[in-house]
């Protein structure tokens, strides 16, 4: 009965391997007491898991998205990132990337205009910093 099974589920599933892993899940899930969508008949639970997968009661696409979610140690959740001006529009809080306490962003952005004179009288009153043996 498990040949003629197996040989069913390649239609289904390609790779052996994967069936294989997939039938086994199924089984592990079948004796933690998970329900059957087909007739035990006094099978096993490995051939019942196969016979679920060849009978299509399962999708392999599901059996697969659940065994890796009960490999996984860390599931890691990618949320993206407010945009600061999103956040500015709404209501001025932003969080901290780098701590978890909450910062007031202004209300109002402002930038100071400079004319290029101004920004040219600013340079040349910069004193140039003393050189040293070191450098």
């Amino acid at each position: 009965m498990a040949r003629v099974t197996v040989e069913d589920c390649i239609d289904k599933v390609d790779n052996r391997f994967e069936l294989v892993l997939l039938a086994s899940h199924r089984a592990r899930q079948i004796s933690q007491g998970a329900s059957i969508t087909i007739d035990r008949d006094n099978d096993k639970n490995p051939v019942v898991a196969l016979r679920e997968i060849a009978d299509e009661t399962l999708s392999p696409d599901d059996l697969k998205e659940d065994l890796i979610h009960s490999l996984q140690k860390h599931v890691e959740v990618d949320e993206p990132e407010p945009d600061p001006a999103s956040l500015i529009a709404a209501g001025g809080v932003a969080v901290a990337s780098d701590r978890d306490e909450e910062e007031e962003l202004p209300e109002t952005v402002t930038f100071d205009q400079m004319s290029e004179e101004e920004l040219l009288a600013g340079i040349e009153g910069l004193v140039p910093p003393e050189k040293s043996d070191d450098y």
